[in-house]
């Protein structure tokens, strides 16, 4: 038996991989949380005989034991992950629970969010002399994180960063980085359903995050994209890497 866990990309159907959409078009079962993945990459993709199930109302081990069930049939079975599945997509807990069973998993990743928002605002997350840095985190909410990775300390840093599950803690966001010792200027984005048909981009500062998604009505489904590398004036400054420096010389390239 195999379970295929498959990355849907960020929202739009056209943004899952090859593989991934091969895989779909095969399968027959499939599993995906209807609250995030778009249901028309599932039904664009599909073969009309499969079955289709909704998880956004399940727990985890009726999920697995629905799967479970479809796998014993024979079935080729998939479950869609919103985004990459490696970022925040609690795959581990359900991989321990197919190992038991003998069930054997293959991951295929996806488009994560915090690349198509940074697409959707034309955003280069790794400026030369500027950041060399991107750190993918959350603000604590419910679910705690490490004291070691407090966002206040990673903001420290001063890097870009890429808040991923905190449209609700927008205000802890914002202390944290004054605290980090960020100006209030300092710029922000704010990408909702990225890709999605409905996607909105709010440019915005540490200072006024709060209140701008507010403003907006911005409750979930956004990635916040924030540091000095998403300031939208800076293609007008000096910032370049030695990469296409015509001074610059490696293996391939000889120097002017």
């Amino acid at each position: 038996m195999k379970l295929y866990i498959i990355g849907a990309g960020p929202g739009a159907p056209d943004l899952i991989t090859v593989k991934g959409a091969q895989l779909l078009q095969e399968a027959d079962a499939i599993f995906y949380t209807d609250s995030l993945v778009s249901n028309e990459l599932i039904e664009r993709y599909r073969k009309p005989e499969a079955e289709v199930f909704h998880t956004a109302g399940m727990h985890l081990e009726q999920m697995v034991e629905a799967m479970l069930e479809q796998l014993k049939q024979g079935k080729k079975v998939v479950r869609i992950h919103t985004g990459d599945p490696s970022v925040y997509g609690a795959t581990l807990e359900q991989i321990a629970l197919f190992k038991k069973q003998g069930v054997e998993v293959e991951i295929v990743p996806g488009v994560s969010s915090v690349f198509a928002a940074a697409a959707a605002v034309q955003a280069e997350l790794t400026v030369p002399d500027l950041t060399q840095t991107v750190i993918l985190t959350r603000a604590e909410g419910r679910t705690p994180v490490p004291n070691r990775e407090k966002l206040e300390d990673l903001a420290k840093h001063r890097c870009t960063l890429a808040l991923f599950l905190s449209a609700t803690l927008t205000k802890k966001v914002t202390k944290a980085l004054r605290d980090a010792g960020w100006s209030d200027d300092t710029p922000v984005v704010i990408v909702y359903k990225a890709t999605w048909p409905d996607q909105k981009i709010v440019r915005s500062t540490v200072g006024t995050l709060d209140e701008d998604m507010r403003a907006n009505g911005i409750r979930k489904h956004a990635l916040i994209l924030a540091g000095w590398a998403l300031d939208p004036a800076i293609i007008e400054r000096d910032y370049h890497s030695k990469l296409y420096d015509k001074t610059f010389t490696h293996g391939y390239r000889q120097g002017v």
